[in-house]
């Protein structure tokens, strides 16, 4: 039932998330990026802190300063600022379909980080997944597009910053964990503004509108995938993310009149197709496991 429940969460935190994105890229033309991160980070933040406060958990605490906390905290930074930007800069479905490589980044990281055991078939899988990340961003062909580059560091940072939510202490409350994520994002926005030379801009009636409509699917995107994090088995919940990708390819055509070429619609099948066949691996392994432990017994 953790599982299934897991499996649900991720679903809805993809499908948050992915409207999110929706309203970022639509406000993109009118607010500096810079601008965008703060306000989010700033409104997704002040909303969790609400229910925060609501349950009885204050936003100060001693987790705060728990080590994998603050790595968790400066992962959520830097990756959240490359994508962000890979979405503003590049067409919604190539960022996307870039991003759905974080599943294998983080088998990568638990392989090397946490020492799990990864068997060659799933090493293979991890290899040919990245070659479709290869095959979307086309580096050194006419269709190089740099700034794709910036979805790259999302898939990096992201996946530290899942790596680290597992070493994090279960005693450590989500919503906490939610408002920590969201917080962050402000400063680097202003750093962002910062080294950009940009102003701040006054948004108006619609980008207001779309800046709350982001910080609401978006908090409730990001609960949902704490969440999944922690109660679900990441080998069996982590497939579902790609379910981000279908989405963002149905905004993409319909709201952007995004028309992704073959090679992009290509990578992403081989970085789905690829981290499917890893996370069904893993399945496979832990039931050989606990069948082995229940003999044992």
């Amino acid at each position: 039932m953790d599982n299934l429940r897991g499996s649900i969460l991720m679903v809805l935190a993809m499908a948050g998330f992915a409207l999110e994105d929706m309203f970022v890229k639509q406000m993109a033309g009118a607010l500096p990026t810079g601008q965008i991160l703060i306000m989010v980070g700033l409104g997704g933040g002040l909303l969790f802190w609400l229910i925060c406060l609501t349950r009885g958990e204050g936003l100060w605490h001693r987790d705060a300063l728990q080590p994998m906390v603050l790595m968790r905290n400066a992962c959520e930074m830097l990756g959240t600022v490359g994508y962000v930007t890979a979405v503003v800069l590049t067409p919604l479905s190539s960022a996307s379909a870039i991003l759905q490589a974080t599943p294998l980044f983080v088998t990568l990281g638990a392989a090397l980080v946490l020492g799990e055991t990864v068997g060659w078939r799933r090493w293979l899988a991890i290899s040919v997944g990245f070659c479709g990340v290869l095959l979307i961003i086309r580096p050194g062909l006419d269709a190089f597009e740099p700034a794709s580059l910036f979805a790259v560091q999302g898939v990096i940072f992201l996946g530290l910053r899942d790596l680290a939510t597992r070493r994090i202490p279960p005693g450590v409350s989500s919503m906490r964990l939610s408002t920590y994520g969201f917080l962050v994002i402000a400063p680097a926005g202003l750093v962002l503004m910062a080294l950009a030379g940009d102003a701040l801009v006054v948004p108006g009636t619609t980008d207001l509108l779309r800046v709350v409509a982001a910080i609401v699917v978006g908090a409730l995107g990001y609960f949902a995938l704490i969440s999944a994090t922690r109660i679900g088995d990441m080998s069996h919940i982590a497939p579902f993310r790609y379910t981000r990708l279908v989405f963002a390819l149905l905004i993409g055509v319909a709201v952007f009149g995004e028309r992704p070429d073959a090679a992009t619609l290509t990578g992403a099948a081989i970085i789905v197709g690829s981290g499917s066949y890893a996370a069904w691996r893993e399945r496979q392994r832990q039931r050989r496991a606990s069948l082995e432990a229940a003999t044992l017994l």
